[in-house]
C-alpha cells in the first residue's frame, strides 16, 4: 500500500531500515512512498533517481541525499516550516 510522508517525517521513516543500504535496497524499501511538498507531492521513488550514491551509511546520509534532490518549491516559502501549507 502506498504510503504519504511529509517531508518533516522523513527522519522517522527512513530510521526504520538498518544501514548501510545500498542505493537499490533504498529504492526497495521506500520506493512506494510518496514525498508530501509544501505545494504538492512526487513519487520518492523518482527523487531516488536524481541521487548519485550508491551506498548510504546512515538514515542521515539518505534523507540529507533526498533534500538535496527535493525541487527548492517543494519546501515552501522561507521560513515556513516543512509540510505546512
Amino acid at each position: 500500500m502506498p504510503r504519504e510522508v511529509k517531508l518533516n517525517e522523513l527522519t522517522d521513516l527512513l530510521g526504520e531500515a538498518s544501514y548501510p543500504l545500498s542505493a537499490e535496497m533504498v529504492q526497495s524499501k521506500f520506493g512506494d512512498v510518496t514525498l508530501v511538498y509544501a505545494d504538492g507531492s512526487e513519487p520518492m521513488s523518482e527523487v531516488l533517481d536524481r541521487i548519485e550514491s550508491e551506498q548510504f551509511d546512515s538514515a542521515e546520509d539518505v534523507q540529507t541525499s533526498i533534500f538535496n534532490a527535493v525541487p527548492v518549491e517543494g519546501v515552501g516559502e522561507p521560513g515556513q516550516s516543512e509540510g505546512e501549507g
